[in-house]
Formats: C-alpha cells, sequence, structure tokens
C-alpha cells in the first residue's frame, strides 16, 4: 500500500506539471496573436537649460500578431494577402489595439480636475475637453496670440457632426458647422468661445454652405487696421473649386463677417496656411496643381488679398498640411504626403527668404517613440508650430490625430519642438555644407511646458 500511495504522488505531481505545460503553451500561442506594445524611457540631452524636464522621453515597441491562415483555395481565388500594417490598425476600427490611437473618455485631459499631478499635462491623442467638460473641436487650425486680451486663441474646423461619405468613393467628411475658437492664458485651459463662422444652412449658392468644405481656417491680426483676418480653404463636396476665402472680424472671437472666395493668382488652392512675418508682411501659402507643388506669395496691406507676386515652390513634391515658422532668421516648414485621412512621414523645408527658394532638410528627427512614429508622424498630420515666448529655438509642433470613421473624435497631437545641430539626413541638392539646423520633434506621452513648472 505504502508503494501505491507513493506512486499515486508523483503521478499527481506529474500530471500536474504536464498540465501547467499545458496552459502556459496555449497562454503564450494566444499572446502571440495579440499586438503588443511596450515602452521605456531612456534619457536625451537636449542642452536647453529650461527643458531639463522634458529630457526623458519614451520609446515605444509594437509588435502586430502573425496574419490568419487562409485556406489554399481562398490564397488561389484571392491572391496573396498583402501583410497587415500599423496604418491598416490604426484604420481599422475593430484593432485590438484601437486605445492606444485613440484613448477613450476615462482618460480624457480635463482641466476641470484639481490635481496636482495631472493640471498642465499634455497627453498627445488624447480626447482634450474645454473648461465646460465638452471635446475640443478646433481641427485643422492655427492659434493667434492676441496682444490685447494678452490671450491665446485657438481656431479650427468644428466637427461635432455626423461622417459619411457623399458618394461611393468620397472621402469621409462633415457638414460644414463653422470655425471653432478657443481662449486660453496658459494654453492648457481653453474656453470655448462659440462657432465664431457659422455655415450657412439654407443658400446651396454660398461658400460656407452646410454641404460644402470648410478647412485649415488660420487667422491672423492686421496693425494698420485692427482688424482680425481669417483664411482658409474653401471647397465643394468634389474638391472642384479649390479656392481661398477670407473673413474678417474687430474682435478675436469674433463674429467673423465672411467676404468672399477665390483662386490665388489664378491657380487650384487646397491645403494652405498663413505667416505673419516680423515686419508685418503676411504671405499665403498653399497646395496646388493638384497638390503637385506649393505656391507662396506676400497679401495687401490690409491681408484681404493676395498681390502679383507669388513663386512655385517643392515643385513636384506633393505636399500638403504646410506649417510654416521662423527661428533665427531663416524660415522653416514641415509638410505632410498627400494620403487622405490616412497618416504619412512628414517633412521639414528650410529657406533664407520665404519666398524661396525652399530645400527639403528630410523628415523632422523624431526623439523618441519609434520608426513608425517618424514614418507616420506620431499617426497624425502637421496644421500649424506655435513659437513660446521666452523659450527661444523652442516650439509647440501641432497636428491631427484624424479619426476617418468618427471625424468629430479625432485627437490633437501637441509635441516639443525644436531647431538645433545639423541636419541629419543629406540635403535635397547636396550644396556643400548644410546651412540649415535640424528639426526635432521629442515624443512624450505626458509632458508639460517648462514655465509652468517654474511658476509653481
Amino acid at each position: 500500500m505504502t508503494r501505491f500511495s507513493s506512486g499515486s504522488r508523483w503521478g499527481t505531481v506529474v500530471l500536474t506539471l504536464l498540465g501547467c505545460l499545458v496552459l502556459l503553451h496555449l497562454y503564450t500561442l494566444i499572446r502571440q496573436k495579440e499586438p503588443q506594445i511596450m515602452e521605456m524611457t531612456r534619457t536625451h540631452i537636449v542642452h536647453h537649460e529650461l527643458l531639463k524636464e522634458l529630457e526623458k522621453v519614451e520609446e515605444v515597441f509594437i509588435q502586430l500578431p502573425p496574419p490568419r491562415k487562409r485556406s489554399p483555395r481562398a490564397a488561389k481565388r484571392r491572391g496573396p494577402k498583402r501583410p497587415t500594417t500599423l496604418i491598416d490598425e490604426f484604420l481599422d476600427e475593430s484593432s485590438q489595439i484601437r486605445n492606444f490611437f485613440f484613448p477613450g473618455p476615462r482618460d480624457s485631459v480635463d482641466p476641470r480636475k484639481d490635481s496636482e499631478n495631472e493640471t498642465h499635462y499634455y497627453y498627445p491623442g488624447r480626447i482634450w475637453l474645454d473648461t465646460e467638460g465638452n471635446p475640443i473641436q478646433a481641427h485643422g487650425g492655427g492659434i493667434l496670440h492676441d496682444e490685447k486680451t494678452k490671450k491665446y486663441y485657438w481656431y479650427g474646423e468644428y466637427k461635432d457632426g455626423p461622417t459619411y461619405h457623399a458618394h461611393k468613393k468620397g472621402a469621409a467628411r462633415v457638414d460644414v458647422i463653422g470655425v471653432g475658437c478657443y481662449s486660453s492664458s496658459d494654453l492648457w485651459t481653453w474656453k470655448n468661445e462659440g462657432i465664431v463662422l457659422a455655415a450657412e444652412e439654407k443658400n446651396e449658392t454660398h461658400d460656407l454652405y452646410s454641404l460644402n468644405v470648410l478647412e485649415r481656417p488660420k487667422v491672423i491680426y492686421n496693425d494698420k487696421t485692427g482688424k482680425y483676418v481669417m483664411w482658409m480653404h474653401i471647397d465643394d463636396t468634389n474638391y472642384t473649386k479649390a479656392s481661398v476665402g477670407v473673413a474678417v472680424s474687430d474682435f478675436p472671437n469674433g463674429p467673423f463677417d465672411y467676404l468672399y472666395s477665390f483662386r490665388p493668382h489664378g491657380f487650384d488652392s487646397r491645403d494652405m496656411t498663413v505667416f505673419k512675418d516680423d515686419d508685418g508682411t503676411a504671405y499665403l501659402i498653399y497646395s496646388s496643381v493638384e497638390n503637385s507643388e506649393l505656391h507662396v506669395g506676400p497679401l495687401n496691406e490690409q491681408y484681404l488679398d493676395v498681390t502679383r507676386d507669388a513663386r512655385r515652390i517643392l515643385v513636384g513634391q506633393h505636399r500638403e498640411a504646410p506649417a510654416v515658422f521662423k527661428n533665427q532668421g531663416t524660415y522653416y516648414m514641415i509638410t505632410s504626403g498627400c494620403t487622405g485621412w490616412a497618416p504619412n512621414e512628414a517633412l521639414a523645408h528650410a529657406a533664407e527668404s520665404i519666398m524661396g527658394p525652399w530645400e527639403t532638410i528630410g523628415s523632422p528627427s523624431v526623439v523618441g517613440g519609434s520608426k513608425i512614429f517618424q514614418l507616420t508622424t506620431f499617426f497624425s498630420q502637421s496644421t500649424y508650430v506655435l513659437p513660446l515666448p521666452g523659450l527661444p529655438d523652442v516650439f509647440i509642433f501641432m497636428a491631427d490625430r484624424w479619426n476617418p470613421a468618427d471625424l468629430r473624435d479625432s485627437r490633437y497631437v501637441w509635441l516639443p519642438l525644436t531647431v538645433s545641430g545639423p541636419v541629419d539626413q543629406p540635403l535635397e541638392y547636396n550644396f556643400g555644407f548644410p546651412l540649415w539646423s535640424r528639426v526635432s520633434i521629442f515624443w512624450h506621452k505626458r509632458w508639460r511646458l517648462p514655465s509652468w513648472h517654474e511658476e509653481k
């Protein structure tokens, strides 16, 4: 009996071990079919005394599951299956890592929360609420710092409506609602100032008719006339109008009066921006000739029209979403490729004169994140680069993380951008020693501006 009992105990142990091994194997198989997201922190020396807090950046590693096996008949009938990419996962509403790209409402950035650990922190890609607790609607926009009120005003597309397709092959869209405006004194707590330029709901011939297109509104202040001037992309449902629109207001928070639309310099115009230089001269930069090149030219003294002077730049490069900024006398621009709502790799360009010639200096250097963050511009598209008073060589890179399944739920990606050091990619024309500094964007899943930290 004793021998039998001992053998039974050993048999139980063996069976238990075998059971554990089987469970471990099954768990491993299941985990292999799930995407893996890993993050680790490393220190990157930025050599900027005010940016010590931002030296730690996060590395992100994303491993997709292996493709599902298909039957030989299906493979023969449909041909070889294209491997799933991260961009496919980004565009897939049912993706297992959807929450990585579009975190849920529980993770919202909420200025109403009285928390020392959360106040003034940016979380790129999270829902960002205004002071009333509603998601900010300022897509494709830009920021104006108003010297009169000492406030920042954030203007953008108000997309709080249903997403649909105008026709079978049409891009996802939301009917025109208007231009939203938000005000802030700290660039983090935003008060909703309302829709400062509203859509026209009844007049089908009006540029702002709800079934048309209003994109990328930008506002600049005219010191001579005392007017706030808004420029925007105006189009029809099929994107054949390809014009710019102009509106004016006596106040930064509107209302803006819509004036007219036209094709600048006689050319089609789609994605655009305006830039006000140090001497008060303002410029229009827009994608043209079916997005194959950009055009740049000065506005008149009232900022209500273009002059006859214009230059073709980035010819044949097919770029859109221009964001122009200036640093130590040099002009820089970040642009996007033309891939609709899907993200792509940004490029940086530089020039000694805003009228050109412009030289492509490669992709902005992405510090932290991963290679895929550079290839997709953090799964977002450039819209504006904001200079920070008191922080030379430092800017905020503003981008939109579009959600084509529900455009109202598109997110904002704000990250620190610096200009320093030589470029780290071959120049476009290789004309000797590079004249341009490197444009770097730092990935942080959580960060804040150094000045707010110092004030506390």
